[in-house]
């Protein structure tokens, strides 16, 4: 992809027309605007920001580039009305830092709030997903901001959510907005099937060796209760 010309010491110059349109994300989606290359920024796995290899410290600064952040295809971009700026991302785009949860069972809903302040409820459209981390096996989950956008949910997290899942038939995973997003097979992770699942909505099987090394090899707690 050819870059257009841009002037070095203000990469962003479409960024005062983003301020301009206030607390509304702005249609990023909608705008082509000339590709001017890659500008030296990247987001670091912990959700650190970067420019020119120094941490950008202002939560104010890094927010705003995250509304006109946008991934096309396998790649990440800055898009303003006039630009479009390639950036790099380590792991997922935003962290999930907060997480509150309300109700139980199908009726449970799960809210999420990144590091750049954003607030996702998972559901449908807004789904969970559980990856294999590379070296170890574990699980990490991530889930969708908006627009092919993640966000990394921290491990604290992690295990406040393996405690509000539940075993539905061969698997196990969370109930959130109506909708059930699996993380993995209850037999992997040594839960045994329920021949009551009326009763009780997980069943564990006993604190086996093999059933804890099991767990904690998925990046989950050796024991649940």
């Amino acid at each position: 992809m050819m870059a257009a010309s841009r002037d070095a010491s203000n990469p962003l110059a479409g960024l005062k027309d983003v301020q301009a349109g206030g607390a509304k994300l702005p249609p990023v989606h909608l705008w082509n605007p000339p590709f001017c290359g890659d500008i030296g920024m990247r987001i670091a796995a912990d959700g650190t920001w970067y420019y020119l290899n120094s941490p950008i410290g202002r939560k104010p600064l890094y927010t705003l580039f995250s509304r006109v952040l946008r991934k096309d295809g396998d790649d990440y971009f800055l898009v303003t009305p006039v630009e479009k700026c390639g950036i790099t991302v380590d792991d997922a785009p935003f962290i999930a830092i907060r997480m509150a949860v309300t109700g139980e069972g199908r009726s449970q809903t799960i809210v999420f709030e990144t590091n750049c302040d954003d607030e996702v409820t998972v559901d449908a459209d807004h789904p969970l997903r559980f990856a294999t981390e590379a070296g170890t096996g574990g699980l990490k989950p991530y889930v969708l901001v908006r627009a092919n956008l993640d966000a990394l949910v921290v491990r604290a997290l992690f295990y406040d959510l393996v405690a509000k899942g539940t075993q539905e038939g061969e698997w196990f995973g969370v109930w959130s907005g109506g909708s059930f997003f699996p993380m993995q097979r209850a037999s992997e992770i040594g839960l045994v099937p329920c021949p009551r699942p009326s009763a009780r909505p997980t069943c564990w099987s006993a604190p086996h060796p093999a059933c804890c090394a099991r767990r904690r090899r998925h990046g989950m707690p050796a024991t649940m209760t």
